[in-house]
């Protein structure tokens, strides 16, 4: 029998420890269905790496883009060291998760990295390898730049390719640009590039697949076999792609000492893009082209088959966004397979309360929700194309269908008005019954449209992130483009405007943080004929509120988005300053919230009699 080179594929750190990667599952399942006769490989290192150094500790630093990146930007590059250390103490006081940075020491992080990078190295047999893959997706580029390095040392015959998000368009050109141990660089999705990349080196065609970077010469990248770097080559029908395999991550999993085991969370993918696609700050779609999915029916069979043979219950979507419309057939599917799952996905803003708790009975119980901003101008501006209502809308129906919400509200972005702050203080004062949002600070991304035409937003002088400065010398960083970048604007009055915002985000997150999380701070108990609504405000006071006849029949209708104009239609008897003065009272009281002429009702039906 021929012994056939396999392809070894490399996840590095930082990612999630308890997950296995997404992208090599998929890649290795599609290289085995295209060529049976090849053997195909996963690694994990970081695996290892999270269960010798602690994985709390390991959690903290893979919480941080720039703490993950700077580890191994000072093994790369010795001289950087005393700057890398600063941006990775810097950056992990900035996060503050996980134990105290001033518990987690750089040089012992780096020296645990290096150890485990260079014995995975050393111990393997890389010259039978006719292709190395490595996943380069968020916080890993500096690890996988490494592993590329000592694996290309070890055996330089063997080719390196990589690939991920951080490898799209130009940024994969430039990867090649400034390191010339690094063969090839995919730009876009793997599975058809990968396969056409193998069968090039195998001398099956001529050259590299579209899709691909490479050095054409030998010396400067050539972009796509010249084709634009805009250019894709992607699996049309997702329906076609196979399940996953996870097994080389639970082998290597089962290796660690039995006190480091769990049980995993494991990824799954029921698209790829973005449906939306118009947010001006967003750059995760670099690597796609359009928007695909996969049918309800595929991806709840996929998971059936995942939860079968790895005996798994807890899974996470890793799409930017659920399909709209096949999200809810989805959890329909789950709920008749009868399992106890528990599911975290990303979704907008565009679902009823009955579309949410639907999804809850099929498991979901984590969603993460681009809410970016409570101010329906600032929304406009950020291309967001939901309203402050809306926002409001999905917290509560979040709350109310008993799912974990979380999000974030975007402060400092260009052009920020002060009528869009005051709206923003505003607002956060009627969505304080729900779970705090995480206050981030604007940041100019690589290839997002506003990078794409800062003129447009009173930026100028755009260039690398001094993070990004610190950690690379200048003969890399002439070379090499960054995933992010810094600007001069308006940023300083940014600041000052955010300010309130600021405190008043991390006031409602302290003042959660004492009460007991399961407590619903807003909610009400019908009583047939009457209603009780149950507030606690700022501070803890209780406050009871009772409803009867036609107040508790609207407010009821309320629990939904409703039209002044559709309220006036149901108030039989009663005039429009009549219900329109009930409106506003209860405005008034933070028990409804009203954008122009929408309407709804703040208070969440009660899962608790205290």
């Amino acid at each position: 029998m021929v012994d056939i080179p396999e392809i070894t594929l490399i996840a590095p750190p930082w990612p999630l420890f308890n997950r296995p990667s997404i992208q090599l599952a998929s890649l290795k399942v599609f290289l085995k269905k295209a060529r049976p006769d090849t053997g195909v490989r996963i690694f994990h290192p970081y695996l290892k790496l999270a269960a010798e150094m602690d994985f709390d500790r390991y959690y903290s630093i893979s919480q941080s883009t720039w703490a993950a990146e700077s580890v191994g930007a000072g093994i790369l590059f010795p001289e950087r060291q005393e700057h890398c250390n600063r941006l990775f103490l810097r950056a992990l006081r900035a996060k503050a998760t996980g134990r105290s940075a001033d518990r987690v020491r750089p040089e012992e992080v780096r020296q645990a990295m290096s150890d485990c990078i260079f014995s995975f190295v050393s111990a393997y047999p890389w010259k039978r390898s006719r292709l190395v893959g490595i996943s380069v997706c968020l916080n890993q580029f500096t690890a996988g730049i490494l592993i590329a390095r000592e694996i290309k040392r070890a055996a330089p015959g063997v080719s390196v390719v990589l690939g991920g998000t951080s490898c799209a368009g130009e940024l994969g050109l430039s990867i090649l640009a400034a390191f010339p141990f690094v063969d090839f660089v995919v730009n876009g999705e793997g599975e058809l590039p990968l396969l056409g990349l193998y069968r090039y080196l195998r001398g099956e065609t001529e050259a590299p697949p579209p899709g691909v970077h490479y050095r054409a010469t030998g010396a400067e990248p050539a972009p796509c076999q010249d084709r634009p770097c805009s250019n894709r080559v992607q699996v049309k029908n997702m329906d076609e792609l196979p399940v996953p395999d996870f097994d080389d991550y639970y082998r290597e999993l089962g290796d660690l000492p039995r006190n480091k085991h769990f049980f995993p969370v494991l990824p799954v993918e029921f698209s790829r893009g973005c449906w939306w696609n118009r947010c001006r700050f967003c750059n995760l779609n670099l690597q796609w082209q359009g928007y695909r999915f996969k049918s309800a029916a595929k991806m709840a069979g996929e998971i059936d088959g995942l939860a079968r043979r790895y005996g798994a219950l807890d899974f996470a979507f890793m799409d930017n966004v659920l399909p709209r419309r096949q999200a809810g057939a989805l959890f329909e599917h789950m709920v008749k397979q009868g399992r106890d799952y528990n599911f975290f996905a990303e979704l907008r803003a565009a679902y009823s309360a009955e579309d949410l708790s639907a999804m809850f009975r099929g498991g979901l119980r984590d969603i993460q929700v681009g809410i970016e901003a409570l101010s329906t101008s600032l929304l406009r501006r950020l291309g967001k194309g939901v309203r402050a209502i809306d926002n409001v809308a999905v917290m509560r129906n979040a709350e109310e269908s008993g799912l974990r919400l979380s999000g974030n509200l975007i402060m400092h972005f260009p052009g920020s008005t002060e009528a869009e702050v005051e709206e923003t203080e505003n607002v956060l004062d009627f969505v304080w019954p729900y779970r705090p949002l995480k206050a981030v600070s604007f940041w100019l991304g690589f290839g997002s449209p506003v990078a794409m035409e800062p003129g447009l937003y009173g930026l100028y002088a755009v260039k690398a992130h001094p993070f990004f400065i610190e950690m690379f010398p200048q003969r890399i960083r002439s070379n090499l483009a960054s995933m992010f970048l810094t600007y001069r604007g308006d940023r300083g009055r940014q600041y000052r405007l955010w300010k309130e915002v600021e405190k008043k985000v991390a006031a409602w997150d302290g003042e959660r943080k004492n009460l007991d999380g399961h407590t619903q701070l807003l909610s009400y108990r019908d009583g047939g004929d009457y209603l009780i609504i149950r507030q606690i405000t700022p501070g803890g006071k209780v406050m009871n509120h009772r409803l009867t006849g036609l107040s508790r029949q609207l407010y009821l209708r309320c629990s939904e988005m409703r039209s002044m104009t559709y309220l006036f239609e149901k108030a039989a008897g009663q005039s429009r300053e009549q219900v329109a003065g009930f409106v506003s009272g209860m405005v008034r009281k933070r028990l409804m919230f009203q954008e122009d002429d929408m309407v709804i009702g703040l208070a969440v039906h009660a899962r608790e009699y205290t």
